[in-house]
């Protein structure tokens, strides 16, 4: 997802850091230098690189285009020279931290395979929570106006406007790149319900009103500590000023000027941020405000009713 959006949480990142770094975040020696020559040396290379076993034997598989059995049993063979250079490749791109899903070009969400690029974060399964919620209320068959803020890849979108196919969904971002990978999504799904504005928040939405608002913003703290493990997505789409909640709050405060009346705003946070969360929708006069919980069993999503 993108510039203003999304989904990752220090706790939640796509994958950990795959091995120890330097300052600068790569490896601090080339471990595949000279080349492997077998799926086994390759193997043992990345695991002195520091990746985790299961993340190297993936790597192998998809660039072999094998299963993870034939690895298992084929560690002798010799390494295809085709497909050695993409290989190594992959394999110090995920040693220095590069999301898997960047390796592939594309992450599945809700059912749907998405492309994602370093434009967008990459979807977790956690936001999936956001998605569940917001089917809940929107009867089926039944047309209404969803708006997604900082789309992304579109994911929440998508997977909305794939679930009401009667719903008019608009998916909003400010960067233009992550747009473009959303609608590029859309296409891929045949989802016809589905426009983009390229904007920041409410800006492209003057005059609109919605029976549902979503946003999955920046809400990680400048500063903190854990954004060296997701160094690879876009900064701008992860926090959100000194205590993560900058964004949140310019979406509460502007929600109710594009809310139809009856209409929910539902909003993704960290951890540790519900309480937070509430607290402005309340002071904004939103009622019915209550919180749902991801599948670790942690507080990621407030919303609240329009009156």
């Amino acid at each position: 997802m993108a510039s203003e959006r999304n989904n990752a949480e220090p706790s939640h990142a796509n994958a950990t850091p795959a091995m120890s770094t330097t300052a600068g975040g790569a490896p601090p020696a080339d471990s595949f230098n000279p080349a492997p020559r077998t799926v086994a040396e390759a193997l043992q290379q990345a695991r002195a690189a520091g990746l985790d076993r299961l993340d190297a034997q993936l790597i192998v598989c998809t660039v072999l285009g094998v299963s993870r059995a034939w690895v298992l049993a084929h560690g002798s063979d010799p390494l295809p020279a085709e497909h050695l250079a993409r290989l190594l490749d992959w394999l110090r791109r995920r040693a220095s931290g590069e999301p898997f899903a960047y390796l592939q070009g594309e992450k599945e969400f809700f059912g749907l395979l998405l492309r994602v690029t370093p434009d967008t974060l990459v979807p977790r399964p956690d936001t999936e929570t956001l998605v569940h919620w917001a089917l809940n209320l929107l009867p089926e068959g039944q047309p209404s106006r969803v708006a997604d803020l900082g789309t992304g890849s579109g994911a929440i979108a998508l997977a909305i406007a794939q679930q009401r196919p009667q719903a008019q969904v608009t998916a909003v971002d400010f960067s233009a790149g992550a747009l473009a990978v959303a609608l590029d999504n859309a296409r891929r799904h045949a989802l016809t319900n589905v426009r983009g504005l390229q904007g920041s928040w409410f800006a492209p939405l003057a005059g609109e009103r919605f029976e549902l608002i979503v946003s999955n913003p920046p809400y990680i703290a400048e500063g903190d500590h854990h954004l060296a493990a997701l160094r690879h997505e876009p900064l701008t789409a992860l926090t959100s000023g000194p205590d993560g909640l900058d964004d949140l709050r310019q979406i509460v405060r502007h929600a109710p000027a594009h809310l139809a009346p009856g209409g929910w705003l539902l909003l993704e946070h960290g951890h540790d941020q519900a309480a937070e969360v509430q607290q402005l929708l309340q002071a904004a006069g939103f009622t019915e405000v209550s919180t749902r919980f991801d599948l670790g069993g942690n507080p990621r999503c407030t919303g609240g009713k329009w009156h």
